[in-house]
């Protein structure tokens, strides 16, 4: 009987104990309901709507499942069935095959070697297939010359004789000749004189390979005989231009048959561009920019002797100590010894500070 006595009195505890568990639980639904219709209300009363991520649908539609029969007493901030449609889509997204489909045979190269590739069959217009893909099993690449082929076909690229056939790009021409090539151009500047504006003409030449720019002459009446004197010059004993191959000019009427002649006498062979096409001469243009931009344009030259000596003054900086990108952000002429890596920081000026140049000197 003693036995029986504390057995029941341990249920009853027990049962007691439990109650109180229940109590607090409910206590602590009940505030998260009021906090969840307090949190409703206010986005209601600021017109905003809640947006919930793809993980957050996908959390809420589990537990929702779990929740059984208790679905339309608990849930508050969507319908039931919106959350059983969630997790409807789960279930279907878990056994769904064509959400990552897979095409048949091999996978697609990748986009590096499809790079690789088409490099290698522009820049070798007489590589076909076999060569292309001997060439990229040089670089340890194993890529079979049918893959080959088809990447070409992809992008509407020939066999190698077809691509031959087009004949070599005007770009392609100046990469590979842009040692032995010079290009030559005019450009203006505009002078005081007690006369009022005058237009003086400077001819310049600039070897594409070092971005080395020779300034021919100056004057106020570029004639023929001029322009010929100008191009005698540049091809004389030591003339730096009779070491070049190729002189590309457009066809302003001042480059005369004459001045051509003059250029084949000492072995460099004049090429005149087409109409209208000064892309074909970017290399002069791009200098021609640059000196009207940071020089001339911000200059005013009160008579002819003026404008030499800033045209001089912004050769000088051109050559020694104005970075080109094209030659990896170093001058035309570079200093023999490298720059030092500490020591204080000066600046070089010219033409009253109109032209800048920042170095260091050694300790």
């Amino acid at each position: 009987m003693k036995r029986d006595f504390w057995r029941n009195v341990k249920l009853l505890l027990a049962r007691l104990s439990h109650l109180d568990v229940n109590e607090q639980q409910q206590r602590e639904i009940d505030y998260l309901r009021e906090e969840n219709q307090a949190l409703r209300d206010c986005l209601k009363a600021t017109g905003k709507r809640m947006i919930l991520t793809d993980a957050q649908r996908k959390n809420l539609s589990i537990r929702a499942v779990a929740l059984g029969t208790r679905l339309e007493d608990v849930v508050s901030i969507v319908r039931p069935a919106t959350l059983l449609g969630w997790y409807r889509r789960l279930v279907k997204q878990k056994f769904d095959s064509t959400a990552s489909p897979r095409r048949p045979g091999r996978p697609p190269s990748s986009a590096e070697i499809r790079e690789l590739v088409l490099r290698l069959a522009h820049e070798n217009a007489s590589w076909g297939y076999l060569r292309i893909a001997g060439e990229l099993k040089k670089l340890g690449i194993a890529f079979a010359r049918t893959s080959v082929a088809a990447i070409l076909r992809e992008y509407g690229l020939p066999p190698s004789g077809d691509r031959e056939k087009r004949g070599m790009s005007w770009a392609e021409f100046l990469r590979i000749h842009k040692e032995v090539l010079w290009a030559t151009d005019f450009f203006t500047a505009e002078v005081w004189t007690p006369f009022g504006l005058v237009t003086c003409y400077v001819l310049f030449f600039i070897h594409l390979g070092t971005r080395k720019v020779r300034v021919a002459g100056i004057t106020e009446h570029p004639s023929a005989e001029w322009v010929e004197q100008q191009a005698r010059n540049m091809t004389g004993f030591d003339g730096e231009l009779s070491r070049g191959g190729y002189l590309i000019h457009d066809r302003d009427s001042k480059y005369t048959a004459r001045f051509d002649h003059i250029m084949k006498e000492a072995g460099v062979k004049p090429i005149r561009l087409p109409l209208r096409s000064p892309n074909l001469n970017s290399v002069a243009e791009r200098f021609v920019l640059s000196i009207k931009s940071e020089c001339l344009d911000r200059f005013i030259p009160i008579g002819e002797k003026s404008l030499r000596l800033a045209i001089s003054n912004y050769m000088e900086f051109y050559h020694t100590e104005r970075p080109h990108q094209s030659l990896g952000n170093k001058p035309v002429r570079p200093e023999d010894e490298p720059a030092p890596a500490t020591g204080r920081i000066t600046c070089r000026e010219r033409l009253g500070g109109l032209l800048k140049h920042y170095f260091r000197q050694a300790a």
